[in-house]
């Protein structure tokens, strides 16, 4: 395929898209900017605005070119970032090339895996067989409400449906290739609310203290051992993130008590279970339970797509990569209802840090990583 050395430079692009800044939810230049790089690589591109405030607008780019029947193997990340915060050495959304690290907000989540993506695609064989997609969204560092699930929408009403997904994430710990995560644990965060009666303290009869009963929720909420972990997950965890009761004076029974819990889950749950067992817990000392269930746990089995990963990765760096489910969720817990999915990227030390940076080796290696990976999954 024809190209520039600038074009194909992983680090060229990668400065090119950490100088737009995108905050979450992004919108505007830096997808601009991303489609004139793809276009002229034969991709159709498909940019477009969901959600209105507070969640959004997000924009999204969805990008995608066939050369044949075959495969389709999509490449998924997004272009927004958290905020840069103050204290940097250099300004955050100048990239700046210091030793061998470039720095900028996003160098490592994800622009850089994003710019090695792009690099990647000018090297591939241009009679590779199938369909190769891009799934971009500017709305994962926050509520990510309008973006991955907005874009699969859009995929169904083009008729695309990939066959195998890797997801751009900074999943490297120590070195580059170090760790693929093959799934991540759901997520649940639930507001746990009792109502009493208020009060003077010096007449409790008269009065209804919510506080005994919320303690005692939480009391038995904590006792809960919601598993032992399994071969691929750790065990399931819940904890209380905040308590309040809104009570400033010292002489007065409060007439409401509300507590917060988190619980990251594992396979063997499912997030409406779980908040059908808390609620259960809470109604029976009257109190209440409003959920928000965050994502699903997955997890795709170790096998073609995997070892596909974890061969390129050995090609180039000699790594042998362990396969995880650590760590948070991402957007790998829609796509996987879509097809196997996989995430693999950037060394994660500095990512959402102050001075966030990306050795300019590793960005050049993944984009190798990720032509091996590619290329391998059209012509399986």
């Amino acid at each position: 395929m024809s190209k520039t050395s600038t074009d194909a430079n992983p680090i060229d692009i990668a400065e090119k898209l950490i100088a737009c800044p995108s905050v979450t939810p992004a919108t505007g230049e830096v997808f601009a900017v991303l489609e004139a790089m793809l276009k002229p690589l034969g991709f159709t591109v498909d940019r477009f605005l969901a959600g209105e405030a507070p969640d959004g607008p997000v924009e999204n780019l969805l990008a995608w070119r066939t050369t044949g029947p075959g495969r389709h193997f999509a490449f998924a990340g997004h272009l927004d970032v958290v905020p840069p915060g103050n204290g940097w050495a250099s300004d955050p959304f100048r990239p700046e090339i210091r030793g061998e690290l470039l720095y900028g907000r996003g160098a490592v989540d994800m622009k850089g895996a994003i710019a090695a993506y792009v690099a990647a695609l000018h090297d591939l064989p241009e009679d590779l067989p199938g369909t190769i997609s891009l799934i971009i969204t500017g709305d994962e560092e926050g509520a990510a409400v309008h973006g991955t699930l907005a874009l699969m929408e859009r995929m169904a009403a083009h008729g695309l449906r990939p066959d195998l997904c890797m997801v751009g994430e900074p999943t490297s710990s120590r070195r580059l290739g170090d760790v693929i995560k093959i799934g991540r644990r759901g997520s649940v965060n639930m507001w746990i609310h009792v109502d009493g009666v208020q009060g003077h303290v010096a007449y409790p009869h008269l009065a209804d203290n919510p506080i005994p009963r919320l303690i005692r929720i939480l009391s038995a909420i904590d006792a809960l051992v919601l598993d032992e972990g399994n071969d691929w997950f750790q065990a399931s965890n819940i904890e209380i993130t905040n308590l309040d009761v809104g009570n400033p004076t010292t002489n007065v029974i409060p007439a409401a008590a509300q507590a917060r819990i988190s619980i990251r889950f594992n396979n063997e749950h499912g997030g409406a279970e779980l908040v059908d067992r808390i609620a259960a817990i809470a109604a029976a000392e009257g109190g209440r339970v409003e959920a928000k269930i965050s994502g699903e746990p997955f997890l795709t089995e170790p096998g073609m797509l995997s070892d596909m990963v974890a061969g390129a990765i050995r090609d180039v760096t000699g790594v042998e990569a362990e396969l995880s489910t650590t760590g948070g969720t991402s957007d790998a817990r829609f796509l996987s209802r879509l097809c196997p999915v996989v995430e693999f990227g950037l060394n994660n030390a500095t990512m959402h840090k102050l001075d966030e940076a990306v050795a300019l080796a590793d960005l050049r290696d993944l984009a190798e990583i990720y032509r091996l990976v590619t290329a391998k999954a059209l012509a399986s």
